[in-house]
Formats: C-alpha cells, structure tokens, sequence
C-alpha cells in the first residue's frame, strides 16, 4: 500500500468511526489555498473540522502526537475559508482522529480555535 492509499485508508475508518458516534460527513478533503481539511462532519447543530492522521506504530509519538502547531494554524485558516464560504454562524470545533497501527481513536475538541 502506498502512501496515498493509506491516507484514503484512515479517513474511510475515521469517517466510519465518526457515522458510528451519530455524526455526519458532509465533505471530504476541502482545500484552500491556505490548508486542506480531511473531513468536515455535523455533531447535532455543530460543525466539525476533523484533521485525520496515522501512523503504523507509535515510535515517533502517535498519530494524535503529529498535530503540531503549524498544522492547527492551516486547518483554522482553512475552517475559516469553508465558514465563510457558507455563511455558517453556528458552532464548530476542532477534532482529531489518531489511526495507530489500524486502531482508530476520535479526540473531540483536540484544539481550539486559537491553535491550543
């Protein structure tokens, strides 16, 4: 498997993971010039920015690890975009699913909107 198809791998399971837990996706891998958000789910009235990572092991600190500040800064900027693209005023949120060796983990509320 290469790595494309293990990126396409991990966001079929965290999607699934995430219909599992009563939510919905309503776009997969939107881009901006700014970053590109691997899925945008709804959590009741809450739209979810969902960054998806994995890693075959945890030698280098885990999938939810690799989240790093730069990474969080791009995927605000791009919430940004899709916010304002559909005018939505609602709340939203930031959440991570960690896939470690096959095994995925959602972390709800992983950061916020200012990057912690």
């Amino acid at each position: 498997m290469n790595r494309a198809d293990i990126g396409r791998a991990a966001e079929d399971a965290a999607a699934e993971l995430l219909r599992s837990k009563g939510m919905t996706v309503v776009e997969r891998n939107f881009r901006a010039k700014v970053g590109e958000i691997d899925l945008v789910a709804k959590d009741r009235d809450e739209i979810v920015f969902v960054e998806v990572r994995a890693r075959a092991s945890s030698s280098f600190g885990g999938a939810a690890a690799s989240v790093g500040g730069a990474k969080r800064r791009k995927l605000i900027k791009a919430a940004g975009v899709w916010l304002q693209a559909r005018a939505w005023t609602g709340p939203c949120r930031f959440d991570v699913v960690a896939v470690d060796a096959g095994r995925a983990e959602h972390i709800p509320s992983a950061f916020d909107g200012s990057g912690r």
